[in-house]
């Protein structure tokens, strides 16, 4: 393995887009964590829509409606897990963790029904693909060019996304709204603000997000459905986002440093390691993050302690 300059083009090409579909279920994990709320079922929401995409792009050949019909599918069980826990009364993350196990192989049996096939439907279904895209001047820019343009269109979209999430969360009023519900239900309700129908928004906002993530996996890195090939891209989500506290711009920064090391572990199958191994470093690399972090984290609050003692001690 070379490390020349094509050798870090590629590179960072392949982080960007690995790191999307963790950019969108961060993102989605941070919209419900401003109302307050772990949204522990994106996996769900991201396979949903990629499983239904594919089946509607194969069925009316047509990419755009597949992209439409994945998206209602998302957003449906977002709804769903919604309706479950606040209008019915269900504990949020058993519901959660329930529709995660279901989805995990509801798709499957789904699956199966329309392809008689258990693994993927490749060659069975003729599924449209969402296309790349080469930006215009930026493509010729050297270095550069080669690592950003030539993208997929929802590497870009993500992009857009996390500037949506950042505009909607601290320049609106429902972002203000879904903030002071995360911080304070009672009090917000005491000024007229509902709860419930902010929670309903930031659910639904969650799976149209989670959608795109998992539209992205089977109609843009791919063009077929897989089982299990989500990979626990959901739960990294919710990772990044816990470690950057709920921020959609660090939140997104952190997604793609798990890409990095999902890149990384893509690198070291050629170098004759394990694949066992190979396949547990992105999320070995994610607990190593999470713990250096807490550690740093616990640092900074004994000093501040100490700090604050020394101030009164005066």
């Amino acid at each position: 393995m070379t490390f020349d300059l094509a050798f870090i083009q590629t590179f960072l090409f392949t982080v960007l887009r690995i790191s999307t579909p963790l950019v969108y279920a961060t993102l989605a994990a941070v919209i419900t964590k401003q109302a307050g709320l772990l949204n522990l079922a994106i996996e769900s929401m991201m396979l949903s829509a990629a499983l239904v995409g594919v089946m509607v792009s194969g069925a009316t050949q047509s990419a755009l409606i597949g992209v439409l019909i994945g998206l209602a599918a998302s957003v449906g069980i977002a709804l769903l897990i919604w309706y479950a826990t606040f209008i019915m009364n269900c504990d949020l993350y058993l519901v959660c963790i329930s529709m995660n196990t279901a989805l995990v192989g509801g798709t499957v049996f789904v699956m199966y029904l329309a392809t008689q096939q258990k693994a993927n439907t490749i060659g069975v279904i003729a599924s449209k693909s969402i296309g790349k895209w080469d930006i215009p001047l930026v493509e010729h820019i050297p270095v550069i060019g080669k690592i950003i343009s030539g993208h997929n269109i929802m590497t870009y979209v993500a992009v857009l996304a996390v500037i949506f999430t950042w505009f909607l969360i601290y320049k609106t009023k429902t972002g203000l709204r879904i903030r002071s519900v995360g911080e304070n239900p009672a009090a917000a309700e005491s000024v007229g603000i509902s709860p419930v129908k902010l929670y309903f928004t930031s659910f639904g906002l969650s799976g149209f997000l989670a959608g795109l993530g998992g539209l992205y996996m089977s109609m843009g890195l791919m063009s077929y459905f897989a089982r299990d090939m989500l990979a626990g891209r959901g739960m990294i989500g919710v990772s990044a986002m816990r470690v950057a506290n709920g921020a959609p711009v660090g939140s997104a920064l952190f997604a793609m440093l798990f890409g990095v090391s999902d890149t990384i572990a893509n690198y070291l199958q050629i170098t004759g390691m394990p694949p066992q191994l190979v396949a547990m470093f992105p999320y070995a690399a994610t607990i190593l993050l999470m713990v250096v972090l807490a550690v740093l984290q616990n640092y900074r609050y004994k000093k501040h302690l100490k700090l604050r003692a020394q101030a009164q001690s005066m």
